[in-house]
Order: C-alpha cells, then sequence, then structure tokens
C-alpha cells in the first residue's frame, strides 16, 4: 500500500473520529466556547492531523489520544452540571466592568482589559457613549453583556399598557413549490385560503413559489420564481395611486374654475372622498 493510500484512510478515519467526537461533546463547544473548550479543540484536531500524517505512529495510538481528550470534557460537563463550586473553577465567574455607571478599574485590571479593548467591545454591542451604560458585565465566554440607562431602553407595549397578540414563530408553508400541508394544518389554514394569498402577490398556482410564510398575525411573506411578476405588480399599484391622486387633482381644479355654487360643491365633496380613498388604500398600495 503507497503513501498517498495511507493519507487518504487514515485522514478519512481522522475526520469521521473528530465528528462522532464533536456529537458526543455537544453543541456546547459551538455556543459557548470557554478557554478550556477552545483548548480541548485544538488538542483534538492537532492529533486528528497527526493521524493523518504520521504513518509510522500506529493508528490505535493517535485514536486512543482523541477520545480520552473528549471523554474528560465530557466527563467534566456532567460534574459542573451537579456543582456550581466545580463549574465556577472549570470556568471562572463573570466579570462587572461598569456598575451604576462607573467603571471598576480593578476588575478591568483583573481581566487584564484595557479601556481601547473594552470599548471596542462595547462597540460590538452598539453602544458609542460610557454615559449610556448602567452596568456592564464581562462573561466567562468573553462576551460582554450591556443593560443601557432606563431612559435610554426602547419603548415596549407594556409600558404603553398596551395589550398585544401573544405571538408564535413563523411557519413556512411553501418550499420549492411544494405545499406543506401538515404545518399548514397545524396552524389553522386552509390551501384554499393560502391560494387566495399568493395570488394577491402575484402567483397562479402554489408552484410558482420559490418559499411562503406565515407570521403569527396571518401575514403571508411570498417569494416567487418570477421575481419580475411583483414587480410588475408594484408599478401596476404606483400607476393606480398616480391615477386617483390626478383625478382628485382634476376635481379640485373644477370647484375653482366653475362658477356653480352646486356643481363646486360637488367636485369639492368627490374630491375629499377620493382624498379618503387614497388614504385607505395607501396601506395596501405599499404592499
Amino acid at each position: 500500500m503507497n503513501d498517498l493510500t495511507y493519507v487518504f484512510i487514515r485522514g478519512l478515519v481522522a475526520f469521521i473520529l473528530m465528528f462522532i467526537l464533536a456529537r458526543l461533546m455537544g453543541k456546547r463547544q459551538i455556543t459557548q466556547v470557554t478557554y478550556f473548550d477552545y483548548i480541548v479543540g485544538i488538542t483534538i484536531g492537532s492529533i486528528a492531523a497527526e493521524l493523518t500524517f504520521s504513518p509510522h505512529i500506529r493508528m490505535s495510538n493517535f485514536i486512543l489520544g482523541m477520545f480520552i481528550w473528549a471523554f474528560i470534557p465530557i466527563l467534566i460537563s456532567k460534574l459542573e452540571l451537579k456543582s456550581k463550586r466545580f463549574r465556577n473553577i472549570m470556568e471562572g465567574n463573570s466579570t462587572t466592568l461598569i456598575k451604576d455607571g462607573k467603571i471598576l478599574e480593578k476588575n478591568l485590571r483583573k481581566e487584564k482589559l484595557t479601556i481601547d479593548e473594552m470599548m471596542v467591545l462595547l462597540r460590538k454591542k452598539d453602544v458609542y457613549k460610557l454615559s449610556d451604560i448602567e452596568s456592564a458585565v464581562m462573561e466567562k465566554n468573553g462576551e460582554i453583556s450591556i443593560l443601557k440607562k432606563s431612559e435610554l431602553q426602547p419603548l415596549t407595549p407594556v409600558d404603553m399598557g398596551m395589550v398585544v397578540e401573544k405571538e408564535h414563530l413563523p411557519c413556512i408553508v411553501i418550499i420549492d413549490g411544494n405545499l406543506l400541508d401538515k404545518t399548514l394544518a397545524d396552524y389553522g389554514y386552509t390551501e384554499e385560503w393560502l391560494l387566495g394569498e399568493i395570488q394577491k402577490q402575484g402567483a397562479e398556482k402554489i408552484s410558482d413559489v420559490f418559499v411562503a410564510q406565515i407570521d403569527s398575525m396571518g401575514n403571508v411573506y411570498v417569494d416567487l420564481y418570477n421575481d419580475n411578476v411583483k414587480s410588475q405588480q408594484i408599478k401596476d399599484k404606483l400607476l393606480v395611486a398616480a391615477n386617483i391622486k390626478q383625478l382628485q387633482t382634476n376635481l379640485v381644479n373644477f370647484s375653482l374654475q366653475t362658477q356653480n355654487k352646486e356643481a363646486k360643491d360637488m367636485y369639492s365633496q368627490y374630491a375629499k372622498q377620493m382624498d379618503k380613498l387614497i388614504e385607505d388604500m395607501s396601506v395596501y398600495l405599499k404592499e
């Protein structure tokens, strides 16, 4: 067996092992990477590379090494779930960098963080002024969490005493021109209703739609295979709005030019009705 074949076989084994170990170690490796997780990931990757390009060392040695480096983090994660003290030892604690609007210089030095580095982290959170911050905490994974001052936080419906309908996750009901019958039924909609909604947006049939999604308010987002259909529909709507506006302008001009009081009142009344029509249609003309 030549060297290329050895490299291919060992590389394939290394890839399969890394995939299996990544699944065993869980999604936490991606979503909540700590310094320890980072070191483990690099080490396993290095062992896999050595497994591929070191044919003079037995494959079983590398496989055992990879399983040891994967098994220990799995064991540690189980212990962390059972003991907060052990979790703090392994992962450390969050550090408050700003409290009550004041920078805690001692904690900055503890995290070996300069003002410039902290400002970079703040800007990543779209915060540019220190005066806007009530508190800022550096999390265990190095991310920074920010609480803005109360007067700078956005208003919510609860703040305004408004009652809003309960939201649910938007659901995709058409993919690649295929209707997802079960999803549509689970959310309480019928195929006939959906067909009517997509036809409003330029589709003739379900197979014309690349993707369609329904939100919690029953609004339907439609993306057609032929994007020009929707563009033409928008142009048509704008033309309708322009014609209505022109008709209203003509009625106003007629009312100013005529000396007949009855005709003047009639033109003015219809012009006002056109104004109300434009206002009522404006929401739908923009869709």
